[in-house]
């Protein structure tokens, strides 16, 4: 294959074929191309004056469980295990796939699995964990038999629940939610295990936290500000609303206590209130005089 070959060596060939190149005659045959090689056949091919004897690598895999030929290589190794198409490493530790709690190790390709041993009869308390099958105990408790992993209450009420685990019954009382409510407001009804919280009663007013008064139902009264009415509501709650003043005049009159001028009760001049139809001397001219009228 245009490669000169030294008498002796020994190389592989693509396909894991095993090449040597042996001193011969020389020989007047025709050197013919080799031929696809098969198992268990040789090849003999004259080249000047030596030949090339290739054969199929034989493996020896002294191991139950190889692991596939590496990349490049020919022969599986022992050098780890393959078990159910999984690869494992030397010394792994494993169950298989059906289960059943078989233990399987990997030693030098060869795989060794270890199955429990389950006593006969049944077990008392079967766990996810055991790994023999077994019929769990009933329970007989008060008069009547249960089977493993029911559940009943105790003397017909809710407020207890019992289990049957292993041919053992086990109560307790039943959780009861947490409630946000003080503990003057819980009550507990007839029939019932855990406490419930009671409708806080209708507020009497509205209790205003800035001053520590509290108002009636119905009672309208303003804040502070002549303008601003509240009312205290049934719920207990405070609406408020201000009121826009819509007449006008020039000359209106402000009375203390009232949120919009009044314009019938007279007239506001330099300061000075004067009734309707009051006449007054101008203060910027003594020689004028002045009326209230109002329109």
């Amino acid at each position: 294959r245009g490669i000169s070959r030294e008498p002796g060596s020994r190389w592989t060939e693509p396909g894991c074929q095993s090449c040597t190149c042996q001193v011969s005659i020389p020989s007047c045959h025709p050197i013919l191309p080799m031929a696809p090689s098969r198992p268990g056949m040789s090849h003999h091919m004259s080249w000047q004056g030596g030949q090339v004897l290739c054969d199929t690598v034989s493996c020896s895999v002294p191991c139950s469980h190889p692991l596939p030929a590496p990349a490049g290589g020919c022969c599986p190794t022992c050098t780890g295990c393959l078990h159910e198409g999984v690869a494992r490493a030397e010394g792994d530790v494993f169950s298989p796939s059906n289960g059943n709690c078989t233990i399987c190790v990997c030693l030098a390709g060869n795989v060794s699995c270890l199955s429990p041993e389950c006593p006969p009869g049944s077990c008392p308390s079967p766990s996810p964990a055991d790994c023999c099958s077994c019929n769990p105990e009933k329970c007989n408790f008060r008069g009547r038999t249960y089977v493993h992993g029911a559940r009943f209450s105790l003397d017909g009420d809710d407020c207890t629940t019992c289990v049957c685990q292993g041919g053992e019954v086990e109560c307790s009382f039943t959780p009861c939610p947490v409630l946000d409510c003080p503990q003057h407001q819980r009550q507990l009804g007839p029939g019932q295990c855990c406490s419930t919280c009671r409708d806080p009663p209708a507020p009497a007013g509205c209790f205003l936290d800035d001053n520590g008064v509290e108002f009636p139902v119905g009672q309208i009264w303003s804040p502070g500000d002549p303008c601003e009415l509240c009312i205290c509501q049934a719920d207990g709650s405070v609406s408020c609303q201000r009121t826009d003043c819509v007449e006008t005049c020039p000359y209106p009159i402000r009375i203390p206590g009232q949120c919009c001028p009044d314009c019938s009760a007279g007239c506001t001049y330099m300061g000075r209130i004067f009734s309707n139809n009051e006449t007054f001397p101008s203060a910027l001219d003594p020689c004028l005089s002045c009326i209230c009228l109002v329109r």
